[in-house]
């Protein structure tokens, strides 16, 4: 798998899912409220702390597959993917580098010097805090289901499509933090990621973040 590649497939495995729900549309007055709910909390977010159960449905499989781990956030950029089961090995978007530790096998990927790798990073970020409704990237929609809200996210990139056709964001009812998120790959292979535990505005070292 080359350089491209695997970013990619690092960045899908990042996103999560939403299982089916009822959806109404929100109006105009509506979205705006609910934008602004999102927002406010994403500016008071300074760390986040996450336990995380990741599954990755594949067509050619009969059983996803399934994996645990913990996520750390701090602003503005820093982000840790720590997977414990059923292999530990983790990813830190740090400072435009992308630092892998698969086992203790050890690389350092430079993200600043491509512009799509680049605003992948960016796209994890402001996923994990919900601050992303950038009409200039992405076609939105936006609904209020059962459990909160949803929207719905199309890149307009032409070769960002080509790894992701879409995404959803399933954001609380009562303080806009982000929930599950579901990434949809153009063959409608698709990642489930479901938070657990999650700490806002706890300590967090800059140890953390060392690879």
């Amino acid at each position: 798998m080359n350089t491209k590649q695997y970013i990619f497939t690092l960045a899908v495995t990042f996103l999560f899912a939403i299982s089916a729900m009822s959806q109404t549309k929100l109006s105009a007055s509506e979205q705006k409220e609910f934008k602004a709910k999102v927002q406010n909390t994403a500016k008071n977010t300074q760390t986040i702390v996450s336990d995380f159960t990741q599954t990755k449905h594949l067509s050619v499989m009969d059983n996803a597959i399934a994996s645990e781990g913990k996520l750390v956030f701090k602003a503005p950029n820093l982000v840790k993917w720590e997977y414990v089961k059923p292999y530990q090995n983790s990813a830190i978007f740090k400072d435009d580098q992308l630092l892998v530790n698969n086992e203790g096998k050890k690389d350092q990927i430079d993200l600043s010097s491509n512009k799509i790798f680049k605003s992948l990073n960016t796209l994890i970020v402001n996923s994990i805090k919900g601050d992303m409704f950038d009409e200039t990237q992405f076609d939105l929609a936006y609904f209020k289901i059962n459990e909160g809200y949803l929207v719905k996210f199309i890149p307009k990139d032409k070769r960002m499509k080509k790894f992701m056709a879409s995404f959803e964001l399933k954001f609380s009812k009562s303080n806009g933090e982000v929930q599950e998120v579901k990434l949809i790959e153009p063959n409608d292979d698709y990642t489930l990621i479901t938070f657990a535990n999650r700490k806002i505005n706890t300590s967090v070292s800059e140890n953390a973040f060392i690879n």
